[in-house]
């Protein structure tokens, strides 16, 4: 009775009921039973609309199993429900999918490695499907949650560990790959979320032995590969993960790894730092490239107080963004990186600054490990901006070399330039020399059409001021700058060393005929560029460097700018330049002054072959083989290797050591040149820039007296009464010869005024006229102020009268006047 009772029951039963109970064997290592299973997927097929109830009863008895320990009957469970949602495309799909999740959330929760695993497998088969029509109400907050947690598994067996998080990583993949390519559900990029993801991925990434490998593009590793190691399925899921990221959500994917980063202190050593940040930057859009950089300046700027090392490890990685990015269009984070950039150089410096100080009140040297370590941030800056300028485009380029040169603080003007007030002189010598090294890298490779591009004035002002500087090392800087600058056919490795060329033609110059913009950049700024080039040879603390850099300067405007007038100018120039050193009028030691020689016989003789007219060559030859004989030290070879062997003097030398002016004049009368400008010495301009740098220049020599106060007179008087002496005698007796060397004076001066060119004449007319108009502008300031008077002070502005009156009780009277 009982067993037919039971056969009544069961007949009563629904028949969906009896289609799934059909589907579990007796033995549950039988597996699905097939035909049956069969029976269930055409039956929910045909009535889709019994979809939620197989589902929910599949997964009523499922947790019944999982909480019985019933593992083979929870995997034929599983089994059949995969089979059931590849199968069913309706949309009465949507409540067993309900179903479904709710069945794997239960195997994820469970402590059972082989539990969580098959649910992993059927969320991943899940995320793969394609639904028609998308589920705003559902959510995967507990599925990210739960994955991540998986990806940070610490099981004792290393096999089940390295299971668990690869089977984590893989439904963190479906979840991505489940929701982020709608465009109505994006909560997946909320922070809550990547907050969890993106640290869970990172830390399995850690775990690669070969970061080198994987720094590029994305790499194409073996199926195998994929699914055993989970380094490689982290890095794989980050990049497609970053690869579907739009405009909104890129911040989101990417602040998280700044917080990994410093959390796990991987700033330094910054190796894993550098790999992530190139494979974010490889796999994201090329337009969003501005955004990752945005990210890292102001992660820079938040941790600004750290140690050096740390910012150092942020920079490099900005630099290797940087790099990236820079192949294509970063927008309007160019000078934004700049900015910051530069202040945070001047941070470095000034914490450099105030470490020096504090170990000098302290007496000790335990911060000297902290200046190197600053000493790595500002080096790592200037290899930021230096690379980021170079490779820009050129049209971007040329804004950045002014921006740049914008920055570096001059002594004595107050600009836009970094804030180096606190600094002091050797902060701000350590700017200045730390932007023109940057400002080196920019200009590298810069190949501008015509030189007026490259060396615009608002440019060409403020980058010569420097090299009037008492400082060998700016001067070097400047005068490298230019050549990047200059050069525009690579002809400076050719010219490297200063040294006696016997045969030019062996360099193989490469050279174009000079444009009319070069012709007309030489007229405008030609005797500016003489100007520091003869100054520069002035300098007391000059070494080797200095005058091979100055002999390539020289030969380099020589290739690049000069026509035959040009020509004449480079000679008056070398002229000016022996004389600097025979006359000796600043007291140079005689390393310098032979060292001045060597560089006018090194560029004569390059001059001399260059421009090919034989008897200037033979002239050149001439001198330069008597000195090899008798004056040795006067070539570069013998005086930048041996300067123990100098002489003592150089007045007592035959004029045939020397290059003579009317030697060199007939030699190129000959050949069509106008040499009547050559009897004219060369004299330099005088400019503001003097007034700007700290050198005794040609400005401290000019004077203006004026005699403000009456009372001084008499004493003026006093003091000019001759006094008759021997030496009073004995120049009222060389008086013919004092009026002979004043007609030679005016001589000269007429000559100049005839045969000089007319630019320079002008300039040196407007300096004179700007000196004595700006000292009587001080004095008539000094001396004419009008006396207060209470009935006002009549100013005139905009064509209008306006009284200032003062109030009687502020005036200042005499003390005669008051009672």
């Amino acid at each position: 009775l009982s067993t037919g009772v039971c056969c009544c029951c069961a007949a009563l039963r629904p028949r969906y009921k009896r289609l799934v109970d059909n589907i579990f064997p007796e033995d549950p290592k039988d597996g699905l039973v097939k035909a049956d299973m069969e029976k269930l997927t055409f039956y929910a097929v045909s009535a889709p609309e019994k979809l939620d109830r197989i589902g929910a009863y599949l997964a009523e008895r499922l947790s019944r199993d999982v909480v019985r320990h019933r593992y083979g009957n929870v995997l034929i469970a599983m089994e059949a429900l995969d089979q059931l949602l590849m199968a069913c495309h309706s949309q009465s799909i949507k409540p067993f999918v309900e179903s479904f999740l709710h069945m794997v959330a239960k195997l994820l929760e469970s402590g059972e490695p082989k539990l969580q695993v098959l649910g992993t497998n059927s969320f991943v088969k899940f995320a793969n499907i394609e639904e028609d029509t998308p589920s705003y109400h559902r959510r995967y907050d507990f599925f990210v949650s739960r994955f991540s947690a998986m990806c940070h598994s610490c099981d004792h067996d290393p096999e089940i560990q390295t299971e668990i998080r690869i089977a984590g990583i893989r439904g963190i993949q479906g979840v991505v790959r489940k929701t982020v390519n709608d465009e109505l559900r994006a909560t997946i990029w909320e922070p809550q979320h990547m907050d969890k993801i993106v640290p869970s991925l990172l830390f399995n990434m850690q775990k690669i032995e070969d970061i080198d490998s994987r720094i590029g593009p994305p790499s194409s590793p073996t199926g195998g590969e994929k699914e055993e190691n989970p380094a490689l399925l982290a890095e794989n899921c980050f990049r497609e993960l970053l690869g579907r990221a739009t405009y909104g959500n890129m911040n989101n994917a990417v602040r998280p790894v700044f917080a990994h980063l410093d959390h796990h202190r991987l700033w330094d050593p910054n190796e894993f730092a550098v790999s992530c940040f190139k494979i974010i930057m490889y796999s994201i859009q090329a337009q969003y490239s501005h955004h990752v950089i945005q990210e890292i300046l102001g992660h820079l700027d938040v941790r600004k107080r750290d140690s050096p090392r740390v910012r150092a490890g942020i920079i490099q990685v900005l630099l290797e963004a940087v790099a990236i990015a820079a192949k294509g269009s970063i927008g309007p984070t160019v000078l934004d990186v700049f900015n910051t950039l530069l202040k945070h150089l001047r941070i470095s410096v000034d914490f450099e600054l105030g470490d020096r100080r504090s170990s000098a009140e302290s007496t000790t040297f335990s911060t000297s490990s902290k200046d190197s370590d600053e000493r790595i941030v500002q080096n790592a800056i200037i290899q930021t901006i230096g690379f980021f300028g170079s490779n820009l485009p050129d049209y971007q380029r040329s804004e950045i070399m002014m921006f740049i040169m914008g920055k570096v603080p001059v002594f004595g003007t107050t600009s836009q330039s970094l804030d180096t007030s606190h600094l002091g002189d050797l902060g701000t010598r350590r700017i200045q020399i730390m932007l023109l090294r940057s400002l080196l890298m920019v200009t590298s490779g810069y190949k501008a059409t015509t030189i007026t591009n490259a060396l615009p004035p608002p440019f060409l002002d403020p980058l010569l001021s420097p090299s009037l500087m008492e400082d060998s090392e700016l001067r070097q800087l400047v005068l490298e700058i230019l050549h990047n600058l200059i050069d525009r056919h690579d002809n400076r490795a050719k010219l490297r060393g200063i040294r006696i060329i016997p045969d030019v033609s062996d360099l193989k110059i490469k050279r174009d005929k000079i444009s009319r913009q070069d012709v007309s950049f030489m007229k405008k700024h030609g005797q500016q560029l003489y100007r520091h080039i003869y100054l520069g040879c002035k300098e007391d603390d000059n070494v080797q460097k200095n005058f091979e850099l100055l002999f390539t300067s020289l030969a380099l405007t020589t290739i690049e700018l000069a026509n035959e007038e040009v020509v004449i100018d480079l000679i008056r120039l070398a002229i000016a330049l022996q004389d600097i050193a025979i006359i000796n009028e600043d007291n140079l030691p005689m390393f310098n002054r032979c060292g001045v020689m060597a560089l006018v016989a090194a560029y004569l003789n390059f001059l001399s072959q260059m421009i090919a007219v034989p008897a200037f060559c033979q002239h050149v030859s001439k001198v330069i083989e008597t000195r090899s004989l008798e004056a040795s030290y006067f070539l570069p070879e013998t005086i930048f290797k041996d300067k123990s062997n100098l002489p003592k003097s150089l007045e007592k030398h035959e004029k045939n050591l020397f290059f003579l002016t009317n030697k060199i004049a007939e030699s190129l009368g000959g050949s069509g040149y106008s040499v009547e400008r050559l009897s004219v010495p060369y004299v330099p301009q005088v400019t503001d820039e003097d007034r700007l740098s700290r050198r005794k220049s040609i400005v401290d020599t000019v004077s203006i007296q004026v005699d403000i106060l009456p009372g001084n007179n008499m004493e003026d008087k006093a003091d000019n009464t001759e006094e008759i002496t021997f030496e009073a005698l004995k120049k009222a007796i060389d008086n013919n010869g004092l009026e002979e060397q004043e007609k030679e004076k005016r001589r000269l001066v007429i000559e100049k005024f005839q045969k000089a060119p007319f630019e320079e004449i002008a300039a040196q007319c407007e300096t004179k006229a700007n000196l004595l108009h700006d000292r009587l502008a001080q004095i008539l300031e000094l001396t004419i102020r009008p006396p207060p008077s209470p009935s006002g002070t009549m100013t005139i502005t905009a064509g209008h009268a306006h009284y200032q009156s003062v109030p009687v009780y502020e005036m200042k009277f005499p003390d005669l006047c008051v009672y």
